[in-house]
């Protein structure tokens, strides 16, 4: 049971995005990964960044378990967030997170109305409440591309506010240095960068490669009794 723990909470944290040159336009993209813990192959999610509009954009996240994990729990976790760039900020509209085993059994939907400052979400269809929207508030898929977006500008993601639909929190990350990592696409130059968790001895570490336009090759989750989670890029396609 505790694998499976691992596993979905690991694919809500795996990061991801891509941008073009100019850092108000986001290219679309497919990214694969692999996920592993104990040796042994658990699951494989695939992120995507596609076009839904005139400044808004879908970036979608979609997990399964493969292998020997799927013979004894067969879990299906899709993530979407919607958000638009308006002046080089980033709006997001709707985050919805799905998680299936065989049938649907949680489901979160999060909407910003930015005309009315106000934060609505359902989870299971019920209303928790509504929390005030305030600027530079992201989502918790969001937030993932909005690092890859920093770093690609020259910015060193330090601190982001994101809203879970219940309150607002506030992530921290520090940059560790640099370091060549292999991967399935060969060795590539990255950049290493924690998300630190105060008073929370669990661990995530995840590094951002230069040359895919600080897209994460790797990632690694680790649990407070040490057991780990690591995610490897697999496949990337621009779109």
């Amino acid at each position: 049971m505790r694998l499976f723990k691992q596993y979905i909470l690991f694919t809500m944290l795996l990061p991801s995005g891509a941008v073009m040159a100019d850092e108000q336009v986001p290219s679309s993209f497919k990214a694969t990964y692999k996920l592993y813990t104990s040796g042994m192959e658990i699951a494989e999610t695939e992120r995507s960044i596609s076009k839904a509009g005139n400044d808004e954009y879908i970036y979608r996240s979609e997990s399964r378990t493969i292998g020997l994990a799927a013979l004894f729990r067969d879990d299906h976790i899709v993530e979407q967030s919607q958000w638009r760039v308006i002046d080089r900020q980033l709006y997001p509209l709707d985050y919805s997170y799905v998680r299936y085993r065989g049938e649907k059994d949680r489901e979160v939907n999060i909407h910003f109305d930015w005309d009315n400052n106000l934060i609505t979400s359902h989870i299971n269809n019920k209303k928790t409440k509504n929390i005030p929207l305030e600027s530079g508030v992201l989502d918790k898929l969001l937030y993932q591309y909005a690092i890859m977006r920093d770093l690609q500008n020259g910015q060193f993601p330090e601190t982001y506010t994101i809203a879970d639909g219940r309150k607002m929190q506030t992530y921290y990350f520090n940059r560790m240095g640099v370091e060549k990592i292999n991967t399935p696409l060969g060795d590539l130059d990255t950049i290493k960068v924690q998300h630190i968790k105060p008073n929370d001895e669990r661990k995530l570490v995840f590094w951002c490669a230069p040359g895919l336009k600080y897209l994460p090759v790797k990632i690694e989750h680790t649990e407070e009794d040490g057991r780990v989670t690591t995610a490897v890029l697999q496949v990337f396609t621009e779109i």
